[in-house]
């Protein structure tokens, strides 16, 4: 029975005549067996006019090439069934080879599925569970056994679980980066996996850029060696760019120095209709009267989330998404309530969110806010909504938030982003703008960390004595070690055979031991080896314990569990500086509850839930950095800008901001920020991709000398840059230098007398100096000191667990402050050398400081100074954050209202005398 036959046959309600349609994808549907076909129709039946077939665009290209062993990328937004279009042809394949086979499976791994987050591997029921459950019950009908097993197995995994593995093993496994990692060192779990022919690398954007997607690079590699056959690799992403560079992360090398394994993209990452829109609750966010925008802003939320039927709330930080759900519910009362509303984070405890998450999938809670908990993982089908309050900071993070409505193919996304801010509002239009482009930010992807090559090379020795060439060779063929170099492999061999003096008396003792194979009649000879081959193998009797629980690369950080005082209730954690900031009897928020601070013993924080209003502080370092990419776009914004509004005046600026996707409030609170700070500033007064903007403020009240470097790069970029400054100003005033940080910039701050040119100091950094002289900046500083105790921890060089002992992360931090001075002062330590390189490449972006650099010095881009009394219009942001520490939240209005006051004041003046002229 052909596709056609079977439509008509299985139900007569379909709204169109199989006849007459165009079924585009029959040939993707002839590649399943009979009963998968029958499944899928009753399945998904319903011919999607949209898709001019049975199958969602991912599906149709993805099934084919995934069913002919084709490595693929599969690039589709949210609920375009791009997980299922992986799981499709293998689900069919193992049937068909369970059915042909008389011994049918074999016990062991066929397929492994890894997903970022352990919510995401417990949510594949519809794309797993549901298929194996239908086909199976349909075979059985007709008096046909089969059985493909599946099973989840990470860190919660229970131990009577995971030796029920070992005696019926799943056919398909769900797991984590991390316990693929330990499972390919157990001893017996791993002969399970040499039958692995599939493995589906899901939300793969989310790991490439960090450590965790470069441990599971390599352990693909590894996993590579130990099959019978090379895997079939799927990666599934919603947004990401540039898709070669995924492509290439997903498949690796086939050899050290080689090309690329071949890897079909699916790009269907446009193929949903999206409604997104800016919004702003006045059309001045400085002198509106704080009370009147908190007020509107919380009415049109009110508006937006009765329009619809499920509405999910994106804030930027935790406390935000506990404060709006507090203030919904403390404004309309008999709107919201613990029924129909809730929080989810991270910090809310594990059954909480799991009560959000059953309420959203079942679609019984009206609106949930979040911070970035619900960006990946569940299925949400009822929500029809999205509202982003405030920036997410790249294009890749609002349209994975705002695509999280509509979670259905044929729905059109609908997403508000409203901007309380007026540095957002620009940084939000720019953003949306290019969203609809299809512009997507860069991910960039952590190199020859040395760290998670320590804990592989580990890993591969305690397995078995084996070739030191073949050890290199597994970890180069991963993307992330393809540019390794000589000097980084012998300097990671250094450490881990402890090969520099005073390691062991400061119990950092050798991992390996690397040396050739002797003769026959040796001491130390291996007979499957050649004479004189370089062998590397594990030391010490408790190597693969030590390994087991220690690995990864998520770390430790310093959190205090609160309880309910008189009962066990864990209610959630808190950040160790966010407790700085309470006093006994302060009031907080907590997973949409308010609780009083009583006292805090050790790590535990006990708290007494009250009615009484809360005061909730700011979470510490939640947001999130703006995208390099997306500051790049800000900077060309603000170019054209300059140039519309000379052409065209204010009218012809408002003109052009009406084609972007934002409201009349949006349009005219920019145009006026453009139009002023042309005015105050002139032509030059805005940072554009060829200019690069400063103002020197001199404070002679409060003797104070301040400088505000308007970068639109983003955070990362910024923190890099203003360090490289700051110590150069050091080192020519002796100075004591404030830095404070911003995504649209930096401000540098010194005392009045100190004469210091900070336009000239950005001028004069030699390019070529720049990873040198940053690199020497961080010396000393916190910044190091924790990032060398992540690095050492991760590289095993301090033990998180020994012999049942556990350190806290203060423990560990405690443990490499002592080790710090003594690893800087050898050579080429990789441990040092990594947390060096993690610092000035992946947190502080060196490389984009010296393309700017560079460009400085070539004269492609101008440092302009200008010196004012007052910090213009788009510095404001910059100078209230560099006031932060003696400016309260509630004088901020007071303070943006005093510097716009300023700004007016000049620009009347220059008006006045220009007139008098």
């Amino acid at each position: 029975m052909d596709v056609r036959e079977r439509l008509l046959g299985i139900d007569r309600s379909f709204e169109f005549d199989p006849e007459t349609v165009t079924i585009a994808d029959e040939d993707v549907f002839d590649r399943f067996e009979p009963v998968v076909r029958e499944w899928w129709l009753d399945e998904f039946g319903a011919y999607v006019d949209q898709n001019e077939g049975l199958f969602t665009p991912p599906q149709r290209e993805a099934i084919p090439l995934i069913d002919e062993g084709e490595n693929a990328l599969v690039c589709a937004p949210t609920g375009s069934g791009k997980t299922l279009s992986s799981f499709a042809a293998i689900i069919n394949d193992l049937f068909r080879r369970e059915r042909d086979d008389p011994d049918g499976l074999e016990n062991s791994v066929y397929c492994l599925y890894v997903s970022p987050l352990k919510s995401l591997a417990n949510d594949i029921h519809r794309n797993l569970t549901v298929p194996l459950e239908g086909i199976t019950d349909r075979l059985a009908s007709r008096g046909i056994d089969t059985e493909i097993r599946h099973a989840i197995r990470h860190g919660d995994t229970e131990s009577a679980d995971r030796q029920r593995m070992l005696k019926e093993t799943p056919h398909i496994l769900n797991t984590t980066p991390e316990t693929l990692a330990i499972l390919l060192n157990s001893p017996k779990f791993k002969e399970k996996l040499r039958t692995v022919e599939y493995v589906i690398v899901d939300e793969i954007h989310s790991l490439a850029e960090n450590k965790r997607g470069t441990h599971l690079a390599v352990s693909l590699e590894r996993l590579e060696t130990l099959t019978e056959n090379s895997p079939t690799r799927i990666g599934c992403s919603a947004t990401v760019e540039p898709l070669s560079t995924m492509a290439q992360f997903l498949v690796g090398r086939t050899e050290p120095g080689g090309e690329s394994r071949p890897c079909e993209i699916v790009d269907t990452r446009f193929v949903r209709d999206f409604d997104i829109k800016l919004e702003c609750p006045t059309d001045d966010l400085i002198d509106t009267p704080r009370e009147i925008v908190q007020g509107r802003f919380y009415d049109r939320l009110h508006e937006l989330i009765d329009a619809h039927t499920n509405t999910l709330v994106f804030t930027n930080t935790r406390s935000g998404a506990e404060r709006v759900l507090h203030s919904l519910r403390d404004r309309f009362p008999d709107a919201y309530d613990e029924d129909n509303s809730g929080c989810h984070h991270g910090s809310l405890s594990k059954e909480r969110r799991r009560t959000i998450e059953t309420g959203l999938k079942a679609g019984d809670l009206d609106v949930v806010t979040t911070s970035t908990s619900l960006e990946l993982g569940i299925d949400m089908p009822h929500i029809d909504l999205v509202v982003q309050v405030g920036s997410p900071k790249s294009v890749a993070a609002l349209l994975q938030r705002i695509g999280r409505a509509g979670h259905r193919l044929g729905q059109t996304v609908e997403g508000r982003v409203i901007a309380l801010d007026r540095d957002e509002l620009i940084e939000c239009a720019v953003m949306l703008k290019k969203a609809e482009s299809g512009f997507v930010d860069r991910v960039f992807v952590p190199e020859n960390a040395a760290d998670v090559a320590a804990q592989h090379v580990y890993g591969m020795a305690i397995n078995g004595v084996t070739r030191e060439a073949d050890v290199r060779a597994t970890l180069e063929r991963a993307y992330p070690f393809r540019n390794y170099t000589n000097a980084e492999w012998e300097s990671l061999m250094r450490y881990l055979t402890a090969s520099y003096p005073g390691m062991e008396d400061k119990n950092v003792y050798a991992k390996i031991w690397r040396d050739t194979n002797d003769r026959p009649d040796g001491e130390h000879h291996y007979p499957d080896f050649d004479v004189g081959e370089p062998l590397i193998g594990k030391r010490g009797r408790l190597a693969r314990m030590i390994y087991m629980t220690n690995i990864g690369t998520i770390p430790d950080s310093f959190t205090c569990e609160v309880f309910v005082r008189g009962s066990d209730e864990w209610v959630g954690s808190l950040d160790e500086n966010y407790l700085d900031t309470l006093e006994p009897g302060d009031v907080f928020v907590l997973g949409g509850r308010n609780f009083e601070f009583r006292y805090r013993r050790g790590s535990k924080v006990y708290v007494d839930p009250t009615s009484a209003r809360p005061t909730v502080p700011s979470w510490f370092s939640e947001r999130l950095p703006l995208s390099y990419d997306l500051g790049r776009e800000i900077a060309a914004f603000q170019g054209e800008a300059v140039d519309r509004h000379e052409t065209g005046g204010i009218a012809g600026l408002r003109s052009w901001l009406r084609e972007f996707p934002i409201d009349e409030n949006s349009v005219r609170a920019i145009a006026r920020t453009i139009e002023e700070q042309r005015a105050y500033l002139g032509p030059e007064g805005m940072s554009t991709p060829d200019r690069l903007v400063v103002e020197t403020v001199l404070d002679r009240t409060a003797y104070r000398r301040r400088f505000y470097v308007r970068s639109t790069y983003g955070r990362r970029f910024n923190d890099g840059l203003s360090r490289l400054v700051a110590y150069h100003c050091a080192q020519r005033a002796t100075a004591n230098v404030q830095v404070a940080v911003a995504d649209n910039g930096f401000s540098i701050e010194m005392p009045l007398n100190r004469k210091v040119d900070i336009a000239d100091i950005i001028r004069s950094i030699d390019p070529d100096k720049v990873a040198t002289e940053l690199r020497a900046a961080i010396d000393g500083t916190d910044l190091l000191q924790r990032y060398f105790r992540i690095n050492a921890t991760r590289s095993l060089m301090i033990l998180k667990r020994y012999k049942g002992y556990e350190k806290s992360a203060a423990q560990q931090q405690v443990s490499s402050e002592m080790l710090l001075s003594f690893a800087q002062e050898l050579d080429s330590f990789a441990v040092i050398e990594e947390t060096y390189r993690e610092i000035l490449e992946d947190k502080l972006h060196v490389s984009a400081i010296e393309d700017a650099i560079e460009r400085i010095a070539s004269g492609d881009l101008t440092v302009v100074n200008h010196e004012v009394d007052s910090p213009s219009p788009r510095s404001f942001g910059l100078a209230t954050l560099a006031a932060s520490d003696v400016v309260l939240a509630e004088d901020e209005s007071a303070v943006l209202q005093e510097f716009h006051a300023r700004v007016r004041e000049a620009i009347d003046e220059t008006t006045e005398s220009a007139a008098t002229d």
